[in-house]
């Protein structure tokens, strides 16, 4: 499997799971994508852990354990997904220590409630930072505007954050504004802003889906010219801000005392589509120093004929202006779009939340 993965890498990509389970942790499979598939890190959310728990028995005697004790049910799901977070942090940390903390990163998700609470988002991810307990340890945080706030916050108490939820382009630049101005306080604190480290996730399929579906609605052969397409120009207009920002000389200062800047981490790279090839979210965003996490599935295929593509270049960026000004003379409102997704996204994290919490419940119950 390391082949294609490994070139990869060593084009400056790096290679994030987006899973976690108990039971890759016990099994050694998590050991072994660290050795043969190059994988340098690891992003959960509430979906992955509603699915590994519910689907394994490798939980069972925690749950049992969990349930003598009368904890409730919150606390219960902060209780085991720490602990896998924990456990995949220390296996990753040769890894972190090894790229200097760039990498070797486990990220774990404040409650979806508290999306639009800073306050509760902010106390969250302070709880977490300290129950996982381990420096490679990063804190999800979505992009809502009151995440922006949190986001702000907990970088400016010297944790490290994984901004999820990313869509537009706008709220990308905002989530940058919050990263620097978090660092500034940081360091106003007099913590060392050498081991700070984020990642903003902006999210490809989600979007290619969403606008696909607009485009086909239309009816137009145009339209149809279009799809497919606005995934990745999505992205490679948020690495032209990228460059933009983190070559200012505000962030320079920053720099100079240690900082390091917010690596882009393309996320929702399993395609929807089956019509598309399936490693396009892989091969269409190659760029150094960025993060790229992807669920197994499209882990093996890039792995079995995915193809390394040319740099995204300037180029890129004068053509993903142009494709999105084609998809607004189409009606196709960016805007209202973004907006639609975040909402979506919010709405299922919530569903996962709740599905999460129904499952240990239940198993609260039996023991």
């Amino acid at each position: 499997m390391s082949g294609r993965l490994h070139e990869l890498s060593q084009a400056g990509v790096s290679i994030w799971l987006d899973d976690l389970s108990r039971t890759r942790l016990e099994s050694g499979d998590l050991a072994r994508l660290i050795d043969e598939a190059s994988v340098t890190g690891v992003t959960t959310n509430p979906t992955i852990f509603a699915n590994a728990i519910s689907a394994s028995q490798a939980y069972d005697s925690a749950v049992a354990e969990l349930g003598a004790q009368g904890v409730d049910v919150d606390s219960a799901i902060e209780s085991l997904t720490t602990a896998d977070v924990a456990e995949a942090a220390r296996l990753f940390r040769p890894v972190f220590d090894s790229t200097d903390g760039d990498d070797g990163r486990v990220s774990i998700e404040v409650a979806p409630p508290l999306a639009h609470d800073a306050a509760g988002t902010i106390e969250s991810a302070k709880a977490l930072w300290q129950r996982v307990g381990e420096p490679n340890a990063m804190i999800k945080i979505p992009a809502t505007e009151e995440g922006l706030r949190a986001i702000s916050e907990t970088i400016a108490a010297g944790i490290s954050v994984n901004v999820t939820l990313v869509f537009s382009l706008s709220r990308y630049r905002h989530v940058v504004e919050a990263f620097l101005q978090g660092l500034e306080k940081a360091r106003a604190a007099g913590h060392d802003l050498s081991t700070i480290r984020s990642v903003a996730s902006v999210f490809v399929s989600r979007v290619e889906a969403e606008i696909d579906s607009r485009l086909d609605a239309l009816d137009d052969p145009a339209a149809t010219e279009l799809k497919g397409r606005a995934g990745i120009a999505n992205c490679v207009l948020a690495h032209e801000i990228h460059s933009q920002l983190f070559t200012s000389e505000r962030f320079k200062v920053l720099e100079l005392a240690g900082a390091r800047p917010q690596r882009l981490l393309w996320a929702s790279t399993g395609v929807k589509n089956p019509d598309y090839a399936d490693t396009m979210y892989v091969t269409g965003l190659v760029a150094a120093n960025t993060v790229n996490t992807m669920p197994e599935p499209t882990m093996e295929a890039f792995a079995d004929h995915g193809e390394i593509a040319d740099e995204i270049t300037p180029e890129d960026y004068r053509a993903a202006d142009e494709l999105f000004d084609a998809l607004a003379r189409l009606g196709i409102d960016y805007a209202e779009v973004m907006t639609v997704l975040e909402e979506q996204g919010l709405e299922k994290f919530d569903v996962s939340w709740a599905e999460l919490q129904d499952t240990i419940r239940t198993a609260l119950d039996r023991s």
